[in-house]
């Protein structure tokens, strides 16, 4: 029998390999916006850059959200706009939606390639009676997990898409992660979270969730720490239900 009653992973960089897309789409949507702004208005221009750029103000945060942040960051403000704004209009939105356009090309282009070692542990942890949920700021979460024909693995997905239909509030707010504790009827503190990023993390523990792991994709094992993950790892390669079962106890014992 298991401590904790259910687990819920993040999607980008814990079962999917969709977090190096987003960076990549980020960096040239953002590069190119910052080139237009050094052609049109004599600003110098300033690569934006994964180590400092992306996961500081962009890294798991709802899309518009990661625009307006790391804009402000570089002291450059810009009207909302809104989501039905064309790809690339000079707003928020509009520059959020060119983002989403590149990241979808890649993937129509590419595919989807998944952390096995996640799947494993997910389809282990089904067997020994875990409820799987799935948090994602992402709005195309469903339309990756289909792709990579993992949409059945889950009981519960809540998304971009169900944030904006509930007005739930984006990491590292807890919101996201309450709200598919809630859909599997259970509690936060008999609840494990499984993030790649510091917002996530930090999410994970304004839940108030009996365990935060924190996936260092990106050699961010310190940050991860200090920003609420309990335990942290590279991979889920040897790691069973077993393991989650023994940090869940040593973290609530």
């Amino acid at each position: 029998m298991l401590f904790f009653d259910g687990v819920i992973f993040d999607l980008d960089g814990v079962i999917t390999k969709t977090a190096l897309i987003h960076a990549s789409a980020w960096k040239e949507m953002f590069d190119e916006y910052l080139r237009l702004r050094e052609e049109r208005d004599g600003e110098a221009f300033k690569e934006f850059t994964k180590a400092k750029d992306y996961l500081t103000y962009v890294d798991g945060k709802p899309r518009y959200e990661g625009v307006r942040s790391f804009l402000e960051s570089r002291g450059i403000h810009i009207p909302y706009g809104s989501p039905e704004d064309p790809a690339g209009k000079e707003s928020i939105c509009g520059l959020g939606n060119r983002k989403n356009e590149k990241f979808r090309e890649v993937l129509e282009k590419d595919g989807v390639e998944v952390y096995t070692s996640t799947i494993e542990l997910i389809k282990a942890l089904k067997e020994k009676g875990a409820r799987i949920g799935v948090a994602s700021s992402s709005k195309n979460c469903r339309y990756v997990l289909q792709s990579a024909d993992l949409d059945d693995l889950f009981e519960t997905r809540v998304d971009g898409l169900v944030s904006a239909e509930l007005g739930l509030k984006g990491k590292p707010e807890g919101d996201i992660f309450v709200k598919a504790a809630e859909n599997l009827g259970l509690s936060p503190g008999r609840t494990v979270i499984v993030e790649d990023a510091v917002s996530g993390v930090q999410a994970g523990r304004n839940g108030g969730f009996g365990l935060v792991i924190g996936v260092s994709r990106e050699d961010n094992e310190a940050e991860l720490r200090k920003n609420g993950a309990d335990v942290v790892i590279k991979d889920f390669s040897g790691v069973g239900p077993g393991q989650l079962q023994a940090w869940f106890e040593e973290k609530n014992t």
